[in-house]
């Protein structure tokens, strides 16, 4: 029976998951082409403002632009099944080719600021935790608070100002200098502005949460027998409460996935860094609908897979939510 409720939970999943995903692609698909815009100037650029009439209606049937929207979803669909997902208006190439040229820059920027947010996050948590209301505590919370209320954008526009512009000590955009791709050095001057600004945007906000976590544990009751049986402060926090948060701690890692994937997105956007999010900018503003829904899928689908997943780890760690879902299928039987 267990067995048996285990394969209709994860058939459920996996059913929200493709409904999530279909959704996604209708309101992408037609909120798209509802909006303000002419995709011929990005496909012809100053030419499709001297185009006739009969010209237009050429060009229009040639991209598959003239037919209503429920049937040019429909032959979308088709295509993508396929593995077609078209060209870029912009770029005049395939999509899927297009994307796969700046998916690894996105996956390195994000990637390593990932791992040092959560890194950082766990050591600055834990220090709070031990330091609770001393000086480098509060110095700490009240460094992180104000670091957290300065948007992304404008931290990224004040560290081009000084460190760019002012100082002339980093590049201000892109990913390497022309004619230094395979340079490593290169490539990680251009990395730490806007790796700086991922981190130091996202870091207090998961710190908080683990000094918070942790502080609970310390006032728990088995903390006080722990420091009965004789274990110190530091076997106390190290041995037993950041053992017990860490469960948790990677369930919100899971949760944090789609917060920093637009952190980076932005950054991006700001530093002319040649990835996801600087093509994800430019397709909806040149109405380049194809290269729009490959990243709106791409984008979304790691959204609602990193929520599927964190829900999974979340009643892998607390009983309760598997007791509510055993009560529910019991309900279910019932019915």
């Amino acid at each position: 029976m267990n067995s048996k409720r285990r394969i209709e939970g994860l058939a459920q999943r996996v059913l929200f998951f493709l409904a999530s995903v279909f959704v996604l692609s209708v309101l992408v698909f037609y909120v798209s082409r509802l909006a303000p815009g002419d995709p011929l100037v990005s496909y012809y650029g100053d030419r499709a403002e001297k185009m006739s009439p009969e010209e237009r209606e050429w060009a229009e049937d040639k991209l598959g632009l003239n037919a209503p929207i429920h049937v040019q979803y429909i032959c979308w669909l088709q295509n993508a099944f396929r593995g077609d997902f078209g060209i870029s208006y912009k770029y005049k190439m395939d999509v899927k080719e297009l994307v796969g040229g700046r998916i690894g820059n996105t996956l390195l920027l994000g990637g390593i600021g990932f791992v040092l947010i959560f890194v950082l996050a766990l050591a600055l948590g834990v220090c709070c935790a031990w330091h609770e209301e001393r000086l480098a505590d509060r110095m700490i919370c009240r460094i992180g608070t104000i670091t957290s209320c300065i948007p992304e954008f404008w931290l990224s526009l004040a560290g081009i100002l000084i460190f760019a512009v002012t100082l002339r000590w980093l590049p201000s955009s892109g990913a390497y200098s022309i004619g230094k791709e395979n340079d490593l050095g290169d490539r990680v001057r251009h990395l730490i502005l806007p790796l700086s600004v991922i981190v130091i945007s996202h870091l207090w906000y998961y710190a908080y949460m683990v000094r918070n976590k942790l502080l609970e544990e310390v006032r728990a009751e088995y903390v006080l027998l722990a420091r009965m049986k004789g274990l110190n402060k530091r076997q106390v926090l190290f041995g037993h409460c950041l053992r017990n948060v860490m469960p948790a701690y990677f369930s919100l890692m899971a949760l944090a996935v789609p917060h920093v994937l637009g952190g980076t997105y932005i950054v991006e956007t700001v530093f002319s860094y040649p990835g996801i999010g600087t093509l994800t900018y430019e397709s909806a503003r040149y109405q380049d609908y194809n290269l729009l829904m490959l990243l709106s899928l791409f984008t979304g689908i790691i959204v609602i897979f990193c929520n599927v997943s964190a829900q999974m780890v979340s009643e892998r760690i607390d009983p309760r939510l598997r007791m509510d879902d055993q009560r529910r299928y019991e309900e279910v039987d019932r019915l």
